[in-house]
C-alpha cells in the first residue's frame, strides 16, 4: 500500500519516446507500483557485473524491500523512469533528493539530489543512458533540484562517460574508493549542444535504417500483377535492389514459395533472418496485426502505404495513433501512413519502395514530399530527358511522408545533413508539425547545403492526415522566419525544381552582379528587365546577333566569366535556323568548355525554343531511366495539381515544359567528365533569373551565417529578480497582463525604463501630475479606441505650463466624452524621433518571435513589420532594424536627421534576453518606441505572462506525442 507521500498525481506529462543512437525507439515513463514484475524480470537479465558497479557489492537479486522502494515512488522527492521496449525495462533511473550530509530530504529548500543508473547489458551502447540522464534531469529541474550527485566505481568507465560527457558544469572528486560527481542541472550552451549533436546521430541513423536496408519484406503482395503490394514488390526488384527481397501474402497457397522469382511468405515471422524494413500495403484494419508480426520478427521499420487514416476522419486519426504507438512500442519508425514510398538510387542500395514504375538516375538532389501527387510530379520532372528545366542531375533519396504520423521533414533534414550523397534538398511540405525544431535543423543544414522549400496550403488549414500546431502568425511572417534560418522559400514546384538544379551543378554567386549575353537582343533585354525586378544588378545585354557562331558564344562567355565586375552570367540563345541538332551540340559544348576553364561563377542558359540544346547540355546527366533499367510510363507532372492552392505542378503559370516541344533526342549523350560543372537551360528568362536570384540570396545568407554574431551580455540585467518577480505575480493566476506598475518592475530587471504616465481622473489631478513629472508634458485619452491614435486628436503634446495643460484637459473632454471613458495620463514629453514599435510573442507554432516596425499607419496598414526568431544576435538585431521599407526613415531621409538605431537594437536585444530568460513571459509590447538623435524613450509597454511548458525545445529529445 502506497503512502501519504506516494499519492501525487501521476506525471503523465513525463512520458515520452525517444529516438537512440542505433535508430531505434524507446518509451520513458515514470515507474509506478504496478510495474514489481517488471523490474523483477528486468532485474535478472543484468549482468552480475552490472549489478555490481549499481551497488558496489554483489546484488543477485532485489528483496521485496528493495522493489517496494524502487516502484514506490512521490514524484517529487523520490522519481524513477524506465526506458521500455515492447513493454519491457531496458533500464532505469532514479533520483532522491538530499540534504546536508547526503540524508534524505525534502522541501525546496533541500535542492540537490542523489542520481543512479541501471541498464539492460544487451542494451548498453545504445544511448539509453544519455537519453534517460536528460529526461530525469529535466523532471529534477521542474521539481526544484538544481544539482545532481552520483557516486560511481572506478571501473565504471561507461557510466562516468555518460554524466562527464553530458555537457553539465560538474566537479569531480575521489575518495574511499568512489567517484563522485556533482553537476549542475541548468542547461548550458555545451549542453544543450551535446543534446541536439546525440539527437541528430539518432534521427539520422532512424532514417538511414529506413533508406539502407539489408533485408525488404513487402507485405500485402497479390498473386497476380497488379494492385499496390505488387507494384511496388516489381518495383523493388525491377531497380536492382542489392539485399534481400521478400513479398508476404497471408493467402498464400501451400507449397507456394516463389512471386516472380521472389521468396514468399505468408507471415514475416516464416521469414528465415533478419528483415530490416517492412511495406506495408494490406487494407487499414490488418495493420495492426501485421505490426505485431514485424515487431515479433525485430524488423527495424515500416513504410506504410495503406491508406484510411487521419486523412478519412476521427475514426482513422484515432486509427493512427494506435498504429504510431503501436510501432513505436517495438522500437520501430513508421514513414506513413498513406506514404507514396521511399527511394534509394545509391549503387549499394538500389532500392525503389515506391509507386514510382521508373527508378530516377542517380544524383545528388534529396526529395522530400508529403503529397503523393506532387512526390510523382517532381519524380516526373527530374526523371524526364530534356524538362522544362535540364535535367542536369538525379536524385539521392526520395521520401513521401504521407500522413507524417512518425517520420516527418524534420527527420529527413537530421539524415541528410550528413549525407555525402547528397548536396541539395528539396522538400514539398504542407505542413510543419514543429516549426521551432524545423527552423533549428534548416539553420544548421543550410550552413552546409541548400534547402529549397515549396510549402503548400499557406491559405488554410493543412491536411486532415497531418498533426500540427495552430500558429497564430500570418504565412508571411513563417516564410520570413524561414528565410531568416537560411531556407530557400519558393511558391511552386516549378521553381522548387528550377533553383534545385542551378544549386546542385553550379557554384554560389558572391554577389548580384549579372553579365548577360546572347544572340536575342529583345530576349536579352527581357532578361536584363527580370534581373531588375529581382533585386540583382545586371550589366547591359552584349548582342553578339543572330549570325553568332558557337565560337562566338565561348568567347563572348570566356569574358564574361574572366569579368571581376561580374558574379553571374546568363547565357540567352535563340536556335539557328537550319542547324538543328548539331548547331545545339556545337553551341553546348562550347559554352561547357567555356565554364570548364573557369568554374566559379554559375551560368545560366535561357532559349525560347529547345530543339536540341538542353539535351547537349545535360550531356548524360539527366535523371533518365539507364540503358538496361527497366522504364514503364512517367505520369505527366503537368496533371498534378497541388494539394495546397489548386495550381498546376508548372504553378500555375500555363507556360508548358520545354520538353514537350521537343522531339526526342535519338540517343543518349556521352556524359560529361565527374566533377563537371553542368549547365542548367531554362525556357523563360523569367525562371532562370529567379532561379540566380535565391542563389544569389542563399549566398549571401552563407556568408552572413559564417559570422552570426552573439547575444549580448549586460551586467545591469537581474534575473534573479525578473524570476521572483513572475513567480510572484503567477502564483495569483495561470495567465494574466500585467499592471502599469508591474509592467515598468519587471521590464527595469532587465534595463528597459518605461517613461511615467500618471493617471488623471480629474483636471486638479493632472495639473498635480504635472507637477510631479515636470513640464512640459503630454496628455493622452488610453481608452482602447484612443489608444496611440494620435490622427484621432487623443494626444495633446509639449503642454508647457497649467492653462494649457487644463486647457487642453477640457477640449478632450468635450470631443470624447468624460475622464471614465477617456482614462486619461499624464507623461513627461521624451525627445523628439521617430515613433516605431517593438513586439515579442510566444508563437505556439514558431516559437518566441521578436518583431519590429514604424508605429502607426506603416506597420498597421501596410504590415511593414520585421521578425526574427529569439534569441537575437547582435547581427540580427542590426538586420532586423533595416529590413523594413520605411527603415529610410531611420537613417535621414530627405535631409532629416538620422535617429540613435544603436540604441534602439540595444533595446530589442533586451526584449529578446527577456523572453528567452523566462519562456512565462508569452507576450512583451512597447509602443510607442520613440528614437530620437540621441537615445530611445519607452512611452507605452504591455507583458502578458503564463505558466511555462512543460517541455519544449530545449528540453530532452523526445519524439511527437500522439
Amino acid at each position: 500500500m502506497q503512502t501519504a507521500s506516494d499519492r501525487h498525481d501521476y506525471p503523465a506529462h513525463w512520458e515520452a519516446d525517444v529516438v537512440l543512437r542505433d535508430g531505434g525507439t524507446a518509451r520513458i515513463r515514470p515507474i509506478t507500483a504496478d510495474d514489481a514484475e517488471r523490474l523483477v524480470s528486468f532485474y535478472e537479465q543484468v549482468s552480475d557485473e552490472s549489478k555490481y558497479y549499481r551497488f558496489f557489492a554483489p546484488y543477485p537479486r532485489l528483496s521485496a524491500k528493495d522493489v517496494h522502494r524502487f516502484t514506490h515512488h512521490d514524484f517529487v522527492d523520490r522519481v524513477g523512469l524506465a526506458a521500455t521496449v515492447g513493454g519491457e525495462f531496458i533500464a532505469t533511473v532514479r533520483y532522491d533528493r538530499i540534504g546536508a550530509g547526503g540524508r534524505p530530504a525534502s522541501g525546496a529548500e533541500a535542492d540537490e539530489a542523489e542520481v543512479a543508473f541501471l541498464v539492460q547489458d544487451a542494451h548498453q551502447g545504445r544511448g539509453v543512458a544519455s537519453a534517460l540522464l536528460e529526461h530525469i534531469a529535466a523532471v529534477a529541474r521542474e521539481r526544484g533540484i538544481r544539482r545532481f550527485a552520483a557516486e560511481v566505481l572506478p571501473a565504471n568507465t561507461k557510466m562516468i562517460k555518460v554524466f562527464t560527457d553530458a555537457g553539465y558544469t560538474q566537479k569531480r572528486s575521489f575518495e574511499d574508493g568512489v567517484v563522485r560527481l556533482e553537476f549542475d542541472l541548468e542547461p548550458t550552451d555545451r549542453s544543450l549542444a551535446v543534446q541536439y549533436a546525440r539527437e541528430q546521430r539518432a534521427e539520422a541513423r532512424s532514417v538511414q535504417r529506413l533508406l539502407a536496408p539489408g533485408a525488404v519484406a513487402v507485405i500485402g503482395t497479390g498473386r497476380t500483377p497488379g494492385g499496390v503490394g505488387r507494384s511496388i514488390l516489381d518495383n523493388i526488384r525491377d531497380a536492382g535492389f542489392t539485399g534481400r527481397l521478400y513479398a508476404v501474402n497471408g493467402a498464400l497457397p501451400d507449397g507456394q514459395r516463389e512471386l516472380d522469382g521472389v521468396p514468399a511468405f505468408r507471415s514475416v515471422r516464416d521469414i528465415d533472418g533478419p528483415v530490416d524494413l517492412a511495406v506495408v500495403a494490406v487494407p487499414a484494419e490488418r495493420v495492426p496485426d501485421v505490426v505485431a508480426e514485424c515487431g515479433e520478427h525485430d524488423v527495424q521499420g515500416l513504410v506504410v502505404v495503406s491508406a484510411g487514416y487521419a486523412e478519412s476522419g476521427p475514426e482513422g486519426k484515432e486509427r493512427q495513433r494506435a498504429l504510431v504507438r503501436q510501432a513505436r512500442s517495438y522500437g520501430m519508425r513508421i514513414i506513413g501512413p498513406n506514404s507514396f514510398g521511399v527511394i534509394n538510387t545509391s549503387p549499394d542500395v538500389r532500392l525503389n519502395a515506391s509507386l514510382a514504375p521508373d527508378m530516377p538516375r542517380p544524383g545528388r538532389i534529396g526529395l522530400f514530399a508529403q503529397s503523393g501527387a506532387i512526390g510523382v510530379a517532381l519524380l516526373s520532372r527530374l526523371h524526364r530527358r530534356g524538362g522544362g528545366v535540364t535535367g542536369v542531375t538525379g536524385v539521392s533519396t526520395f521520401v513521401s511522408s504521407g500522413n507524417r504520423a512518425d517520420v516527418s521533414g524534420n527527420d529527413v533534414l537530421q539524415y541528410w545533413y550528413e549525407d555525402a550523397d547528397t548536396d541539395v534538398t528539396l522538400m514539398y511540405l504542407e505542413s510543419i508539425g514543429n516549426p521551432r525544431k524545423f527552423t533549428r535543423l534548416a539553420r544548421r543544414t543550410a550552413a552546409a547545403k541548400p534547402l529549397v522549400v515549396v510549402q503548400g496550403a499557406r491559405h488554410g488549414a493543412g491536411p486532415r492526415g497531418h498533426a500540427v500546431r495552430a500558429t497564430q502568425l500570418p504565412h508571411a511572417t513563417v516564410s520570413a522566419l524561414l528565410r531568416q534560418a537560411g531556407v530557400i522559400r519558393v511558391d511552386t514546384i516549378t521553381e522548387l525544381v528550377d533553383a534545385g538544379l542551378l544549386l546542385a551543378r553550379q557554384p554560389l554567386p558572391a554577389g548580384p552582379r549579372v553579365a548577360i549575353l546572347g544572340n536575342s537582343e529583345s530576349l536579352g533585354l527581357l532578361t536584363y528587365d527580370a534581373c531588375l525586378a529581382e533585386g540583382l544588378r545586371p550589366h547591359p545585354p552584349q548582342d553578339l546577333s543572330t549570325a553568332a557562331s558557337a565560337a562566338d558564344f565561348h568567347a563572348a562567355l570566356s569574358r564574361a566569366l574572366a569579368d571581376d565586375t561580374s558574379d553571374a552570367v546568363v547565357v540567352t540563345a535563340l536556335p539557328a535556323v537550319g542547324e538543328g541538332p548539331v548547331g545545339d551540340a556545337a553551341l553546348a559544348e562550347a559554352l561547357r568548355s567555356a565554364v570548364a576553364a573557369a568554374p566559379t561563377k554559375p551560368v545560366l542558359v535561357v532559349h525560347v525554343e529547345l530543339g536540341g540544346l538542353a539535351e547537349a547540355l545535360s550531356a548524360a546527366t539527366s535523371t533518365a531511366p539507364q540503358p538496361g533499367t527497366a522504364s514503364g510510363p512517367v505520369p505527366a507532372d503537368g496533371d498534378a495539381t497541388t494539394d495546397g492552392g489548386g495550381a498546376t505542378a508548372d504553378g500555375g503559370t500555363g507556360a508548358q515544359d520545354a520538353e514537350l516541344l521537343a522531339p526526342a533526342a535519338p540517343s543518349a549523350p556521352v556524359p560529361p567528365p565527374e566533377g563537371a560543372h553542368l549547365i542548367p537551360a531554362y525556357p523563360a528568362a523569367e525562371r532562370a533569373v529567379r532561379a540566380l536570384a535565391q542563389a544569389v540570396a542563399y549566398g549571401q545568407w552563407r556568408r552572413e551565417a559564417a559570422d552570426p554574431g552573439k547575444v549580448p551580455e549586460y551586467e545591469d540585467i537581474d534575473e534573479r529578480r525578473a524570476a521572483a518577480l513572475i513567480e510572484g505575480l503567477l502564483s495569483r493566476g495561470q495567465g494574466l497582463t500585467l499592471t502599469t506598475d508591474a509592467t515598468c518592475e519587471l521590464l527595469a530587471a532587465y534595463g528597459i525604463h518605461v517613461h511615467r504616465a500618471l493617471p488623471a481622473s480629474t483636471p486638479d489631478a493632472a495639473a498635480e501630475a504635472a507637477r510631479t513629472l515636470g513640464y512640459p508634458v503630454a496628455l493622452k485619452a488610453t481608452a482602447p479606441h484612443l489608444r496611440h491614435r494620435a490622427d484621432l486628436g487623443g494626444v495633446r503634446l509639449d503642454l508647457a505650463d497649467e492653462e494649457q495643460l487644463r486647457r487642453a484637459y477640457g477640449e478632450l473632454t468635450e470631443l470624447f466624452g468624460g475622464p471614465e471613458e477617456l482614462r486619461p495620463v499624464v507623461q513627461r514629453m521624451a525627445p523628439r524621433g521617430v515613433d516605431t514599435v517593438v513586439r515579442a510573442v510566444i508563437d505556439p507554432a514558431a516559437g518566441a518571435v521578436l518583431s519590429f516596425g514604424l508605429a502607426g499607419a506603416a506597420s498597421q496598414l501596410l504590415g511593414d513589420m520585421a521578425h526574427r526568431l529569439i534569441p537575437v544576435t547582435d547581427r540580427d538585431a542590426t538586420s532586423l532594424v533595416r529590413s523594413i521599407r520605411t527603415a529610410p526613415l531611420l537613417f535621414g531621409w530627405r535631409g532629416s536627421a538620422p535617429v540613435d538605431t544603436p540604441a534602439l537594437e540595444q533595446l530589442m536585444l533586451r526584449v529578446s534576453r527577456l523572453v528567452h530568460d523566462h519562456p512565462e513571459v508569452v507576450a512583451v509590447t512597447l509602443e510607442p518606441v520613440v528614437v530620437a538623435p540621441h537615445g530611445v524613450s519607452v512611452l507605452g509597454a504591455s507583458v502578458r505572462l503564463a505558466p511555462p511548458p512543460a517541455r519544449d525545445d530545449h528540453g530532452p529529445r523526445t519524439l511527437p506525442t500522439y
